[in-house]
């Protein structure tokens, strides 16, 4: 089995050696293409007005200058080409990527850009909720036989799976849980003003360091109660309750 390995920390992120490690365990046969630098929060963008360019680094470990999205389409056209992937695993990312995290994720972007190349891809994410020191050895320990399971069992080519690890030692692990992506009560997303010594202002994005209150049965409750999380995803993002009521409005007689 083939897998290339991807991320959005970057070629030199402490989670991409996790990633690898986990990967070396499922087969001998692993590939890594990331981006030259963090990419986090570049959802799904392509480098369209500018070249890309790879930097080997060995026969089987590049980098490019572009964004995850970016990293497996120059993997899978070019650098690949030959004989494609099999697995798509992108992560470990520095941090959780639940509920609306999602929509902006680089880590599942990569993913999402193997499965519309139809690789099955699997997104992997180690919570930070304590800020404290990360603990990479929960995925080690846990996710090789997850892996497993998820091809073992399968699932449909328009879906990728998003694992959350949550912020606890692996043999503090809760269980896993099968969740739906979640929704946060309370929007965390802050912005700093500072200025620099010239007199003038920057900005910096940060978090506020509370947690929600999700329902059981999200990704967010999983994590937060130290479990494992896996979610199905996918990009059908068609309400169709509105998409009904819209057709009705506009249906028949519509145009007046």
């Amino acid at each position: 089995m083939r897998i290339l390995c991807t991320n959005d920390d970057g070629i030199h992120a402490r989670g991409l050696e996790s990633l690898v490690y986990i990967a070396r365990l499922l087969s001998d046969d692993v590939w890594v293409v990331a981006p030259h630098e963090e990419q986090s929060g570049a959802a799904r963008a392509l480098t369209l007005a500018n070249p890309i360019r790879i930097r080997e680094y060995d026969p089987r470990r590049f980098s490019v200058s572009g964004t995850p999205s970016d990293a497996v389409m120059m993997a899978t056209q070019k650098l690949l080409a030959d004989k494609p992937a099999d697995l798509v695993l992108s992560g470990v990312n520095n941090g959780q990527n639940l509920a609306e995290d999602v929509t902006v994720s680089g880590t599942i972007a990569g993913a999402f850009q193997g499965m519309s190349l139809g690789i099955p891809s699997i997104a992997l994410s180690l919570a930070r909720l304590n800020r404290d020191k990360a603990r990479w050895a929960t995925p080690e320990r846990h996710a090789p036989g997850i892996i497993r399971k998820l091809l073992e069992a399968g699932w449909p080519k328009d879906v990728v799976i998003n694992i959350n690890f949550p912020d606890k030692d692996p043999d503090a692990v809760a269980g896993v849980a099968v969740t739906r992506q979640g929704h946060r009560d309370d929007f965390k997303l802050f912005i700093e003003e500072r200025q620099d010594l010239r007199g003038g202002k920057y900005y910096w994005y940060g978090y506020e360091g509370t947690l929600s209150n999700p329902p059981e049965g999200v990704d967010l409750r999983a994590v937060y109660d130290g479990r494992i999380s896996i979610t199905p995803l996918h990009l059908a993002l068609t309400h169709e309750d509105s998409r009904a009521r819209l057709a009705r409005i506009f249906g028949e007689g519509g145009n007046g």
